[in-house]
């Protein structure tokens, strides 16, 4: 019979605070791609790292977006204000005509022997 662990250790994350600790091997989600089969931290501390990583993933994303101008107001009143007629549009451009191929002429790729 072979001897089965009962008793597991959760790596931790030193980026998060979380401490590496012993713990039940019932606490530790199935990872098929490990080779026993078990992830590498406890459920409690999986869901706190993915949270973690989520909520520093979102923070970089604020952090990294340009933060939106406003325009300042207007201080002349709307009588004050000069109309202008829109511009005239720019003029469509043309397409050129595709041209033929050439063919080459008959007996010009060689003859066949």
């Amino acid at each position: 019979m072979g001897d089965q662990t009962t008793i597991r250790r959760c790596i931790g994350s030193a980026r998060f605070g979380i401490e590496p600790h012993d713990a039940p091997v019932a606490d530790f989600p199935r990872q098929p791609s490990q080779k026993d089969g078990l992830g590498r931290m406890c459920k409690t501390h999986w869901n706190q790292y993915t949270a973690w990583l989520a909520r520093d993933a979102k923070a970089r994303k604020a952090a990294a977006a340009p933060e939106p101008t406003v325009e300042p107001a207007d201080p002349a009143p709307a009588s004050d204000v000069e109309v202008v007629a829109p511009t005239e549009p720019a003029p469509a451009r043309k397409r050129k005509p595709p041209q033929p191929t050439p063919t080459p002429a008959a007996g010009s790729q060689g003859g066949a022997g």
